[in-house]
């Protein structure tokens, strides 16, 4: 069978590099490009030392020079969906883990697939303990009566709330199949009680020092139960996102979250 050939959009941010490593590493898949705004020559050595591939800042010449099967974008909002659009017209698959996405922007990347009859993957966190803390959130809302997020990230991060507490918030009240209770202090305005969404305060942290993080706290007459990921390093998006790079080529649909892959 031959390898899934892998362009990754970003290559030379922080997340890219470890995805570049880990696409060169998986013997499913074959690094054929790159694409960064900061590229500065037009080959990019391979981290293993088995060669190097073509790089370039504009993705266009990219994919009209690299026959790929799957372009993976870590970069930013405002890069993505050019990026997107440019892949889609060549029957690119596509794995986004950029966030802060607008909801017209995630309305297009499905009419993309529509249109050119091809797969895209988007999650908001590909680490895969992320992913499982969210799970078992929603598990713990059915039967909590209060709930607030706290996440922590670096000072870089460009949105807040995250993408992921955005969508933990969510997808517990889903699981109650109502809102949380909202706290009797929110209607006092008190702009240290966080964002509210969905009766769930989130109260975002970005510091210096941190990488990504979330605490889910549960409150209930005379207990709380607290669910927590961190992150250790970048490292750990890469499982997730090689997974999905192995599914999107088999399926002509948009997927939104790792726990659609996951089947949980």
């Amino acid at each position: 069978m031959e390898p899934i050939r892998v362009i990754v959009h970003g290559a030379l941010g922080k997340v890219g590099r470890e995805l570049v490593s880990a696409v060169c590493r998986e013997p499913e898949t074959l690094l054929v490009g790159a694409v960064d705004l900061q590229a500065t020559g037009k080959t990019l050595a391979l981290p293993d030392g088995s060669g190097e591939v073509p790089i370039s800042k504009d993705v266009g010449e990219i994919l009209d020079k690299c026959p790929a099967d799957v372009m993976v974008d870590f970069t930013v909002a405002k890069a993505t969906m050019p990026a997107a659009r440019a892949a889609a017209r060549k029957g690119v698959n596509l794995v986004i883990g950029t966030t802060g996405l607008s909801t017209d922007e995630r309305g297009e990347l499905e009419q993309l697939v529509k249109t050119n009859n091809i797969g895209i993957v988007m999650a908001p966190n590909f680490a895969l303990g992320a992913v499982l803390m969210m799970h078992l959130a929603r598990i713990a809302a059915k039967y909590m009566d209060s709930a607030e997020i706290i996440e922590l990230h670096h000072n870089q991060k460009a949105d807040a709330p995250s993408g992921t507490a955005l969508l933990t918030a969510r997808q517990m009240a889903e699981a109650r199949e109502k809102s949380f209770p909202r706290p009797h202090d929110i209607d006092k305005n008190y702009k240290s009680r966080g964002e509210e969404v969905e009766g769930v305060s989130i109260h975002a942290v970005r510091l210096p020092g941190l990488m990504a993080h979330q605490e889910v706290i549960l409150g209930a007459a005379g207990q709380t139960l607290r669910i927590r990921h961190d992150t250790i390093n970048r490292e750990c998006y890469t499982p997730g996102v090689l997974l999905a790079v192995k599914e999107v080529v088999k399926r002509k649909e948009f997927v939104y979250g790792l726990d659609v892959l996951l089947g949980l």
